[in-house]
């Protein structure tokens, strides 16, 4: 029998239905069988609660993110196109998987409205009387139409809007009039630990797989809370990056659940990764009133703290396990756990370093995730047609056992007895509505994953058979131009806290907060995988219109996905593409947030050989996005040198006669007019490969870096003299921006002729030799020259 919660909420998604219908011109009627009293208050009281608007109209979405405003705000409006998201394409049969990314627009555009149209009245006039009760069926159909339209204010999604609502009716389904709503939070840390500390052969692959395996444990969190709770899905408020929010009932039975829950997945979790990764999971008590005001944010607020102070005190109810006295044995050769007895230690793949249980699971999984697209949540450990795995990916928690199995077709084949015992089938990132509507699925559930890989042709060393998987870490170096080396980039949204906690200030409501970790979420588990799959329809047939600004307009499809989250990613691949990639990313992110002051973000990227340790690239890679965020954030820190975005991306192809990158006081110490052909890095290196043709003479390069050298050398000679910080300051500035005037007018009249005649050489000249462009030689020189490095070189070399 479905809980009250879940036919209450269906009640609203049934209500908004009619909403959609009627705006759109659809003739629908429905009634539903709930009337008892009871129910009727628990749902007039939610829609009073969250403000269900009366609207006879489809409206543009106006950016959640303009509403933003920590230091500086957003002056201007943003609208998303008015469309629905787009069904996952065949791989075989289209270059485009996900999604396209939906770019905002400073004006409304009207067409797209009736575009939308059509495209709703053919869904819902298919609809079946079946359907109508069909839960996932109708909130696919409100998420994949209603993400895009407005509902009430102009800056919340009708999709966000009814979601809310129906969480708020199913938390007061049992007690309609209850003064009190509960948020419940979990986060599991230790993800980078887990993740990143691991040394072997099969890195990569391992390390994809550990992120995957954590999003499945966030997610069997999820739905544990969620099924003990009796809660239907859209009572999850933001689920991402380990985190999971929730609305409950402010009931007795709530905080029971949490700490039970609590209490069985650290038990899991101490024993299955020797304490590595602990989950904080808490409840908090707040006004039902609190939803639609800003007083939502301070009790939002509040149980982050309640999870900060469980963060500090991890495993303090399992602390006899801690204490108990363990022998130790001979330690897994990739996780380093030493609690396992050395005949549990098996060859890594079959002959690789000897490893544990959970490691060689990793290896396995690692090796069969490519193209998954179905996932099946079971108690039976075995299923027909799966993706064949040595041992199934179980949580093995408290008293119920369940099992995830991987399907690479979009309508797995089940048995009737799978049918009968499956709890859950994920769909990855699709939103094709008939899929939802498959008799054979139970519980469908739209599953948001970060999965990018390019794939390559492998053979199988026992059959000799060829099989399609990820592309390895030696793929990725003979694919990289120039020098063969493998690139490493972490990213993440700088103050990410605060602009959950802060950023919507007055404005700050739970549909809102819905609709901006919604939109988060889209863009690091959907829309990233759009920008590695199809370069020319997410970001170069949109340069002009959004001055974006590439180094190529080739495809970079060389990369792989370890982690992309809810508001970060880590991802390697050749390490030419992967930089394109970095920037792209980048100004993609912008314009999506349309250009937000107040919400940008921060990058590290390294570069090492294949066969460099992949944990030390993580950790290398983590380090250089720490030196982004310390030079204040909006950063990039890249060959070792650490600018704002704006200076890499710098400005090309016109004359400009402001630059916002150089300081005013910089501008007014060096004096003149700061008019330049080009500015920065990316527009140097950009204009050097068109006018040296790919052949840049190494006598160039090396007076670059020489000219960098002296002036960083000068620099660190200046710093120690026993003078005044005034003075040093003032030398400094002297050193790093005249003292390369004469070497650089040395390099440029030693190039060959035909290079100083060549159209654009003009440019190169002018702004080489401006002291505003003297900082960056050292990052112009070693990218060109990593760029033309002989191919012979040791790939294998750090």
């Amino acid at each position: 029998m479905t809980a009250l919660s879940e036919q209450i909420a269906l009640k609203i998604l049934q209500d908004a239905l009619l909403v959609l219908g009627k705006w759109f011109d659809i003739d629908l009627t429905y009634s539903s069988d709930l009337t008892e009293p009871t129910t009727v208050t628990a749902i007039d009281r939610a829609k009073e609660l969250i403000q269900w608007p009366e609207t006879s109209a489809p409206k543009h979405l106006q950016l959640v993110f303009d509403t933003v405003n920590l230091t500086h705000g957003q002056p201007e409006v943003h609208y998303w196109p008015a469309q629905a998201i787009a069904n996952v394409q065949d791989s075989q049969n289209s270059e485009q998987d996900s999604p396209k990314i939906p770019y905002p627009t400073s004006t409304p555009v009207s067409e797209q409205l009736d575009v939308l149209k059509q495209e709703v009245q053919k869904t819902l006039q298919e609809l079946s009387s079946k359907d109508w009760e069909n839960f996932s069926l109708l909130f696919l159909i409100l998420e994949k139409y209603g993400s895009y339209l407005s509902f009430g204010e102009a800056d919340v999604a009708f999709f966000d809007r009814v979601r809310a609502t129906a969480a708020v009716a199913a938390s007061l389904g049992k007690a309609p009039d209850a003064a009190n709503l509960c948020l419940v939070a979990g986060d599991l840390s230790g993800i980078q630990p887990f993740i990143y500390t691991i040394s072997s052969d099969g890195a990569l692959k391992s390390l994809r797989a550990r992120s995957f395996y954590l999003e499945l444990v966030a997610e069997e969190m999820t739905q544990r809370l969620l099924d003990r709770l009796e809660l239907p899905r859209t009572n999850v408020i933001y689920t991402g990056g380990g985190k999971s929010f929730l609305l409950a009932p402010a009931t007795e039975h709530t905080y029971q659940v949490v700490s039970q829950l609590r209490n069985i997945f650290n038990d899991w979790l101490l024993s299955k990764f020797q304490g590595k990764v602990f989950l904080n999971l808490g409840a908090h008590k707040f006004p039902a009133a609190a939803v639609s005001t800003k007083g939502f944010a301070k009790h939002w607020e509040a149980l982050i703290q309640k999870l900060a102070v469980q963060k500090s005190r991890k495993f303090d109810n399992q602390i006899e396990k801690l204490l108990h006295q363990q022998d130790t044995h001979e330690p897994c050769k990739v996780c380093h756990r030493d609690d396992l007895r050395s005949e549990e230690l098996k060859p890594l793949g079959g002959n690789g370093a000897e490893a544990c249980p959970t490691c060689n699971e990793m290896f396995d999984l690692g090796q069969k995730l490519y193209r998954v697209e179905t996932l099946v949540r079971t108690q039976e450990e075995k299923i027909e047609n799966s993706v064949p795995l040595k041992k199934p990916i179980a949580f093995e928690l408290g008293d119920q056992t369940i099992y995830y199995h991987l399907f690479k077709a979009e309508k797995p084949i089940l048995s009737n007895d799978s049918k009968a015992v499956a709890k859950a089938i994920y769909l990855i990132n699709n939103w094709d509505v008939s899929l939802y509507k498959f008799e054979h699925f139970k519980n469908p559930t739209l599953l948001l994953l970060g999965n990018y890989g390019q794939f390559v042709e492998a053979e199988d060393k026992n059959t000799k058979k060829t099989y399609k998987t990820f592309i390895t870490a030696a793929g990725m170096t003979n694919c990289a131009q120039g020098i063969k080396r493998v690139g490493h980039l972490r990213m993440d949204v700088d103050r990410l806290g605060k602009i959950f906690a802060n950023g919507l200030g007055e404005h700050y409501t739970l549909p809102r907060l819905a609709g901006l970790s919604r939109q988060m979420s889209y863009f690091f588990k959907v829309y990233l995988n759009s920008l590695a799959e199809n370069r020319q329809q997410n970001f170069l047939n949109h340069q002009n219109t959004y001055g974006l600004k590439s180094l190529s307009k080739n495809d970079r499809k060389n990369l792989l996905f370890i982690y992309s989250g809810g508001d970060d990613l880590f991802v390697t691949g050749a390490w030419n593409e992967l930089v394109e990639f970095a920037f792209d990313v980048y100004q993609s992110f912008r314009v999506y947030t349309g250009q937000h002051p107040d919400i940008t973000l921060s990058g590290g990227v390294s570069l090492s050989g294949s066969k460099y340790p992949l944990y030390q690239s993580a950790q290398d890679s983590k380090d250089a996005e720490g030196a982004a965020k310390g030079n204040g954030r909006d950063s990039l820190s890249l060959f070792d040198q650490v600018f704002k975005w704006q200076t890499w991306l710098g400005t090309e192809g016109k004359t400009v006669s402001k630059i916002e990158a150089i300081a005013p006081t910089t501008q007014q110490y060096i004096g003149g007019d700061p008019t330049l052909a080009l500015f920065g890095i990316l527009p140097f290196v950009t204009q050097l490969k068109t006018v040296l043709k790919g052949t840049y003479p190494q006598s160039f390069v090396r007076n670059l870096l020489s000219t960098a050298q002296v002036q960083e050398q000068f620099i660190k000679r200046t710093i120690k003299q026993n003078k005044s910080d005034t003075e040093i300051a003032k030398e400094v500035r002297d050193i790093r921006y005249f003292l390369h005037l004469p070497k650089v007018a040395y390099t440029l009249a030693r190039l060959p002729n035909q290079v100083k005649q060549a159209d654009g050489f003009e440019a190169i000249r002018t702004s080489l030799k401006s002291p505003y462009n003297a900082p960056y030689f050292r990052a112009i020189a070693t990218w060109i020259d990593l760029l033309n490095r002989s191919s012979k070189q040791d790939p294998d070399k750090p």
